[in-house]
């Protein structure tokens, strides 16, 4: 199922999914010299951050608008169009870094087999993305309101993998990695907007929930939402998305 990304809101209401990933990159210790891929990249703030360390950086994104923006922005890194289940690439990398992405990709045995294949022996993977629980209350609230307004169609979708620390580790271990370390903990994410926190995030990561609505309903059922999850999400300095992160590290040490 495709989703297609706005560059631009991405950049602006959402900069927190790459501000976050910098502790990440801590986790990475990028070496100079080292080859990196840099796994749904997005607009390539983090391609850039890992490239100041020495080490040479590819940037890779399933979305076109993704990647013509981070090419704007850093036109002296490499980026590439692919998917993470099936992208080929005649290099082989010391580390594979990858934020906020692999809850996207529904076909994730594919994606750590094909992840495994591409690192060199002793390379690694520092990885983190939603978890089980992930933004929980968000998408329970939306589906019971598109059920309500006569949309089971696009109530019954499911968009994301939030899978358990024991779930992917498994999957990873399939592939051949070792896992050193696994951790899922509670991210609660202030969002930009005071106002439209919750509408923001909608029109950014829930587009494809409403394909086939008329942008009239469309509109009142975010705003009804976002009403419905004020008492839990709604804080004193703004909205808070309920996010729960898993955090892995693994090698190939085969």
């Amino acid at each position: 199922m495709a989703t297609s990304w706005d560059a631009k809101l991405y950049n602006t209401k959402h900069d927190f999914v790459f501000h976050y990933g910098s502790s990440l990159i801590e986790l990475l210790k990028p070496q100079k010299d080292e080859l990196i891929l840099d796994l749904g990249c997005g607009a390539g703030q983090l391609t850039e951050e890992i490239a100041r360390s020495g080490a040479k950086v590819i940037g890779m994104d399933a979305s076109e608008a993704m990647i013509k923006s981070a090419k704007s922005n850093f036109p002296d890194l490499e980026f590439r169009i692919a998917n993470a289940e099936s992208f080929d690439f005649a290099e082989k990398f010391d580390a594979i870094f990858s934020n906020a992405t692999l809850h996207w990709v529904k076909n994730y045995k594919a994606a750590a087999a094909n992840m495994f294949q591409h690192l060199n022996k002793k390379g690694r993977l520092i990885i983190e993305f939603g978890g089980k629980g992930n933004v929980q209350k968000i998408e329970q609230t939306l589906k019971a309101v598109l059920k309500e307004k006569n949309y089971p169609k696009q109530a019954n979708i499911n968009l994301w993998f939030f899978p358990s620390i024991a779930e992917y580790t498994n999957i990873l271990e399939e592939a051949g990695f070792e896992v050193r370390l696994a951790e899922l903990y509670d991210r609660p994410t202030k969002l930009a907007d005071k106002e439209t926190g919750i509408i923001d995030w909608i029109s950014m990561f829930g587009k494809t929930f409403f394909e086939g609505i008329p942008e009239n309903d469309a509109e009142i059922i975010k705003n009804e939402v976002q009403n419905r999850l004020k008492p839990a999400l709604l804080k004193e300095d703004g909205w808070y998305a309920d996010y729960r992160r898993l955090r892995i590290i693994a090698y190939k040490n085969s």
